[in-house]
C-alpha cells in the first residue's frame, strides 16, 4: 500500500520504463538507439522502484498507550513545564506517513517557523512546521511535522474538527525529518529513551500516569 496521491506517479514511471524497454527491443537493429532506449528504461525502472519505497504506507495494528506519530529514531524525551516533549527524528529511508498517537478530534492545524535548518539539531524546532492541536481523551495533545535541510514539503490528511482513531493517517513529511509530541505531564509518562527505534501507530511512547 502506498501513501495517498502516490500510485499515480508510481504507475506512470513504472508505464514508461515498460514501454521504453518494449520499444528498445523493436529497435533491436540499431544498436545504439537500443541501448540508449534500455539505459532509459532502466533509469526509469530505478526511479519508479526509489518512489515505491519513498512512498510505502503499510497497514498497522496500534500499540498501547500513546503511539509514536512517526518512524524513526527518539532523538529526545523533554520535560518543558507541564508538557513532555518525545521528539523523532526520520531518515529517509523510513515510512514517511505520519500517524495520530492516540484517538483524538483535530482541534486546529497551523503553521508557523522559518528556515530549513538540519532536523536532528535542537534548532530545527524553529524551523517550517505544521501543528496539529488534539483532543484526546486526557486533554490536548500537539503533533508537529518539521521541515529539515532537505525535507521541506510537509502534507496534511485531515482538518480541523474531524477526529480519528489511534493509529490513523494524519499526514507525511517529504523526505524524512522531524515530528514532536507534546503530551501533559500530569496525564502521561514517558516510555521510550533516546535512541530507540519506534514505528509510527505502533510503538509505545508514552502510558497514562498511574
Amino acid at each position: 500500500m502506498f501513501a495517498p496521491g502516490a500510485g499515480r506517479p508510481i504507475a506512470f514511471t513504472a508505464a514508461l520504463a515498460f514501454l521504453l524497454a518494449l520499444v528498445g527491443a523493436g529497435a533491436y537493429p540499431f544498436g545504439a538507439v537500443r541501448d540508449g532506449l534500455w539505459g532509459l528504461s532502466a533509469g526509469f525502472a530505478l526511479v519508479a522502484i526509489g518512489l515505491a519505497i519513498f512512498f510505502r504506507d503499510p497497514e498497522r495494528v496500534p500499540g498501547e498507550g500513546v503511539v509514536s506519530a512517526a518512524d524513526g529514531r527518539i532523538r529526545a524525551v523533554d520535560r518543558e513545564g507541564e508538557l513532555w516533549r518525545i521528539s523523532v527524528f526520520m531518515n529517509v529511508t523510513d515510512v514517511h506517513v505520519n500517524r495520530f498517537p492516540l484517538a483524538a478530534r483535530v482541534e486546529a492545524v497551523g503553521d508557523a517557523g522559518s528556515g530549513f535548518r538540519p532536523a536532528y539539531r535542537e534548532e530545527a524546532r524553529h524551523n517550517v512546521r505544521r501543528a496539529y492541536r488534539l483532543l484526546g481523551e486526557h486533554g490536548s495533545v500537539e503533533v508537529t511535522q518539521m521541515t529539515g535541510a532537505v525535507a521541506r514539503r510537509l502534507v496534511s490528511f485531515v482538518r480541523p474538527g474531524e477526529r480519528y482513531e489511534k493509529g490513523a493517517r494524519l499526514g507525511m513529511i517529504a523526505l524524512g525529518s522531524r515530528v514532536d509530541v507534546c503530551l501533559p505531564a500530569d496525564a502521561y509518562t514517558p516510555a521510550v529513551r533516546v535512541g530507540d527505534r519506534v514505528r509510527a501507530g505502533v510503538t509505545t511512547i508514552a502510558r497514562d500516569r498511574a
